[in-house]
């Protein structure tokens, strides 16, 4: 068979036209894929005491303002029954705003989640557990290890300003104030002793310039001296728990109305930002 030296070169312009496009393409697609975004999902409860619940409703009117900001998605549920592989699998990174799973299924996947790459960022409440309470210590996995405070021991009363000082330098506390004041806030003290665990890494502790902290009226909620971790990760996983997360609320005239928001707070914010930053950027664990 034959050809005309025109066929040829029809021929072989086709062809240079055809890897032209599949180029173009494949570099389109790689470039959609590299600019696309991360996605973040909250769960919350919101049914439990009402400094959480406002801090629940200031967190999900925060967080989207952010996402549109910092180019990342944001969505939230109180639908535990979504902590499932397949929900999941949607997600980069998991943010517990005031309570955990209770449900057997609901803790094997978020844990098999963390364990396989998965990231986390918890506030206050989401950390709380305490025996003969409505959240007793049953998840020895989630409070001894990965979390690593264990049962909750105390709190201070009523929700008051702290100075934090940054403990760590790492990349989520680089160009945070070495100390700040934090805004007002229930703080609490843990069973276990964080300093003794190779794993975890306190960034911001209590400073003692705070102290007293709290304004009672028990005693054994105001605070006078001792060490404090408010702010920490565990080495092991991709996971940052803050302690913030309880806006102060005017229970004293019974309007309950909110008289302080966590996230109005620069430096405290940019601490929550930055951790989403890092997150993002898949660097791998601590």
């Amino acid at each position: 068979m034959q050809f005309s030296g025109k066929k040829i070169n029809s021929i072989a312009q086709k062809s240079i036209l055809l890897l032209l496009f599949i180029t173009t393409f494949s570099g389109f697609s790689q470039h959609n894929k590299s600019n696309s975004k991360f996605k973040v999902i909250a769960f919350y409860t919101a049914k439990n005491d009402q400094a959480h619940i406002s801090f629940v409703h200031e967190a999900n009117k925060w967080f989207p303002k952010m996402a549109e900001k910092y180019n990342f998605e944001y969505d939230s549920t109180n639908n535990w029954d979504n902590l499932n592989a397949k929900f999941l699998a949607k997600y980069q990174v998991v943010i517990f705003l005031d309570t955990r799973p209770e449900k057997t299924n609901q803790r094997e996947a978020f844990k098999k989640y963390m364990e396989n790459g998965g990231a986390w960022i918890g506030f206050h409440f989401a950390a709380f557990s305490l025996n003969d309470s409505q959240y007793p210590q049953n998840w020895d996995w989630y409070h001894n290890q990965f979390l690593g405070s264990g049962e909750y021991g105390s709190n201070t009363w009523k929700p008051t300003s702290a100075t934090l000082r940054v403990e760590s330098k790492f990349i989520i506390t680089k160009d945070v104030p070495q100390t700040f004041k934090s805004s007002p806030n229930e703080w609490y003290r843990w069973q276990n002793d964080l300093r003794d665990n190779p794993d975890i890494n306190i960034l911001l502790a209590i400073d003692d310039t705070s102290f007293p902290l709290g304004t009672g009226p028990k005693p054994s909620e105001i605070w006078h001296s001792d060490y404090y971790p408010v702010v920490w990760t565990n080495k092991k996983y991709k996971m940052v728990y803050f302690n913030m997360g309880h806006n102060d609320i005017d229970y004293e005239n019974k309007t309950n109305k909110t008289l302080s928001y966590t996230f109005e707070n620069e430096p405290q914010s940019q601490l929550v930002i930055n951790t989403l930053m890092w997150l993002k950027s898949n660097t791998g664990k601590l």
